[in-house]
């Protein structure tokens, strides 16, 4: 067991956590308030069963400060097994909610084992990365560190959860930061950008844009008299043309009709205030009428009205926009931005290799999180249920996203040493 010396522990990041927690509590309860209210303890409004949440969390932070860091390097195999059981087995007794079969209902509690498995992921990625024998120059290891990313990911999209699913692509920055080549995501981002092309313009247009700048690349590299490959150029563009003509057929029988229409109306193919697009438009409305220094606590008219659906959870952002302003968002904004670099800052400064990725892990996943869910509300990208962690109602999001802080902070307190 470890001893507990509070001063040895992040304090910074602790207290951040603390706040944007707090904040989070605030905010919930603002969004689902309504006048029959008696108490923010009353385990039927959805702010009593956030505090009910919180409790677990912190009972949680008292195990996991107390817990030597080498069982969690010893179990993150068998926590990423059973992970990706929870997953399989969605399938045969999952629960369908807003069309994806992603809950288990157990008694009055439900339990979403996507949250489980970014967990499970970021400390099995870091397992094996942290193995001296791992080298991401070799083709072997590399298709491990796929797996290990992948299987979650179309495990999730099957539900169908696409956009749960994208979360995962975060555990390509400490795979990056641990020597994978960045020819790899260059050839990643290149891929996405045919998935977006093709989806804007067609399959024909597509090849011929890719055929064009593949020439113009190879003709470009010759005259550099750089070292390249004829096959290796034939192969990508290969995999290109099969990546865009097989887009169309993802797009149409993997992706149901709701998440089609929100890509649609981001990429500017639909526009639809009233329907699809009601949510988002309901949150930027909410966000503008905040202003400065926002309507206040519990004055906000979007809010007061219920306006915006689901303003609990997905659009939380546009609760703080409303009712505290620019002023609100861009201190919600500064804490979030102060812990993802504080984790990566400070991860760098770990000794013990599986700390140090695990921490760069958590990060990337806060980043992905955060960078969505505010983008989400403010209609840069689709509204695909992404919550803010720490601050949308979600038990599931907060009590993982807690144990995940509370691991940081175990690894944090003792990054000099090698154990």
């Amino acid at each position: 067991m470890n001893s507990f010396n509070v001063l040895k522990y992040d304090l910074i990041s602790l207290i951040s956590y603390t706040l944007l927690v707090i904040f989070g509590i605030i905010n919930i309860y603002s969004s689902s308030y309504n006048e029959s209210f008696t108490s923010i303890f009353d385990n039927s409004t959805i702010v009593g069963k956030q505090i009910i949440f919180l409790i677990a969390s912190l009972v949680t932070f008292i195990i996991i400060i107390f817990t030597k860091s080498k069982f969690f390097d010893r179990i993150a195999p068998i926590l990423y097994f059973i992970s990706i059981i929870l997953l399989l087995s969605l399938f045969l007794f999952g629960v369908e909610r807003g069309g994806a079969k992603s809950w288990y209902l157990i008694g009055p509690i439900s339990f979403q084992p996507t949250e489980f498995a970014k967990l499970c992921t970021a400390l099995f990625l870091a397992k094996f990365l942290s193995i001296i024998q791992t080298d991401l120059n070799k083709s072997r290891d590399i298709f491990i560190v796929g797996l290990i990313i992948l299987t979650p990911i179309i495990l999730i999209t099957f539900q169908p959860d696409p956009g749960s699913a994208l979360v995962f692509l975060a555990f390509i920055f400490p795979v990056l930061r641990e020597g994978l080549d960045l020819r790899f995501f260059y050839f990643g981002l290149i891929i996405i950008s045919t998935l977006v092309l093709t989806l804007i313009l067609d399959f024909t247009i597509s090849v011929i844009i890719l055929f064009i700048l593949f020439v113009l690349l190879y003709l470009y590299n010759r005259q550099k008299k750089f070292k390249i490959s004829v096959i290796k150029y034939f192969l990508s563009l290969v995999i290109l043309i099969g990546v865009s003509f097989s887009t169309n057929y993802l797009f149409e029988n993997v992706l149901e009709q709701r998440h089609r229409d929100r890509i649609n109306l981001i990429i500017g193919k639909e526009v639809d205030n009233r329907g699809i697009g009601y949510n988002t438009n309901q949150s930027k409305i909410a966000i503008s009428n905040g202003g400065l220094f926002g309507a206040g606590f519990l004055e906000g008219t979007q809010t007061k009205g219920n306006f915006v659906p689901r303003q609990h959870t997905d659009y939380i952002f546009s609760t703080i926009g409303e009712e505290w302003g620019f002023r609100g968002t861009l201190i919600t904004i500064l804490f979030f931005t102060l812990l993802i670099t504080r984790i990566s800052f400070r991860a760098e400064k770990q000794v013990n290799h599986f700390k140090r990725i695990y921490c760069h892990c958590f990060a990337s996943l806060l980043f992905i999180h955060f960078f969505i869910n505010i983008g989400m509300s403010i209609g840069l990208v689709p509204s695909i249920g992404i919550p803010l962690p720490f601050i949308s109602y979600g038990g599931s999001s907060l009590l993982i996203f807690s144990v995940m802080f509370f691991i940081y902070l175990n690894f944090d307190s003792s990054r000099l040493k090698e154990d």
